[in-house]
């Protein structure tokens, strides 16, 4: 891709439409047209895949009342003659439906998979219409498809390099993780936080149920895991009973434990618990006297 074009890409939809800036020259764009809302469908390149169904019905209603202002930037399917893939607009191509729209304005352009996928990114990316997950999900996939760089990248979008660098790593979440952050539930200050904790997962849930901050959730990353308690083991029916003789005969709680005595031989541990230490004094004659 020329350098012009490169820039063309990191104005935005502004470039390619004409709109105070020139298009570039590899890649004319038709006049505006109108196109049966039957004849478009989604690229599979667009990174968006999720829509806020509130969102669509408040721009269904100002499309009722306004029609579009913008056309649908469009290209014709790779593999389907007359069906034409949407490069840019399909939130609006969406509402048009929900408005009941017969036809919506379009602008057809000449592009490869490349530049629909940047020009998604960047026109999404600059609107703040993706969610930190999908915009990752995105410029992995211009890194790995079409060979750029973590510096073009941050070029083309507007955004610094560690910002390219610090979205990619939410990529090394878990599924289960990535879904919180989809949905809304998590942030990407929390996903960033958790990829810190030993146990992002269990960290997470417990964020989402108690409602922590990015602050929060940095120093519960930060502390290490506690080992899980080993589950008591259960007691025979015989080693309770004498549990229960001798907490009588005693008239305090004690507790006996079979295990292992010295290097390994057959043994085990007798724990009378006191309250006091008058308790204790009786405990001691009562051994001196049967002694």
């Amino acid at each position: 891709m020329s350098a012009e074009a490169k820039r063309g890409l990191g104005r935005g939809l502004s470039a390619l439409l004409g709109e105070g800036a020139r298009a570039p020259a590899a890649a004319p764009v038709r006049a505006q047209r109108h196109f049966p809302t039957g004849q478009l469908e989604p690229s599979p390149l667009q990174p968006r895949r999720n829509f806020d169904g509130a969102e669509l019905e408040s721009l269904a209603e100002s499309i009722r009342s306004n029609g579009i202002l913008q056309p649908i930037l469009v290209r014709p399917h790779p593999s389907r003659p007359g069906i034409y893939e949407i490069v840019a607009g399909e939130r609006r191509w969406r509402a048009a439906q929900i408005a009941k729209l017969h036809e919506v304005p379009v602008l057809e352009r000449q592009l490869s998979d490349r530049e629909v996928l940047e020009l998604a990114i960047v026109e999404n990316v600059q609107r703040n219409d993706l969610s930190a997950l999908e915009e990752a999900q995105g410029y992995r996939r211009l890194i790995d498809d079409f060979g750029r760089s973590q510096e073009e990248l941050a070029q083309q979008v507007g955004k610094s390099r560690v910002h390219i660098t610090n979205t990619l790593r939410l990529l090394k979440l878990s599924a289960a993780v990535q879904d919180l952050l989809q949905q809304g539930k998590l942030t990407a200050g929390h996903g960033r936080a958790l990829l810190a904790a030993p146990d992002p997962e269990a960290l997470a849930e417990r964020v989402v149920a108690l409602g922590l901050s990015v602050r929060q959730t940095e120093a519960l990353a930060a502390r290490p895991m506690k080992p899980a308690r080993r589950p008591a083991p259960v007691k025979d029916a015989d080693t309770r009973a004498l549990e229960h003789d001798l907490s009588r005969v005693l008239g305090l709680k004690v507790e006996i434990d079979h295990g292992k005595g010295e290097e390994g031989k057959a043994g085990g541990r007798v724990t009378i618990r006191y309250r006091s230490l008058e308790q204790l004094d009786d405990i001691i004659r009562r051994l001196n006297r049967d002694g």
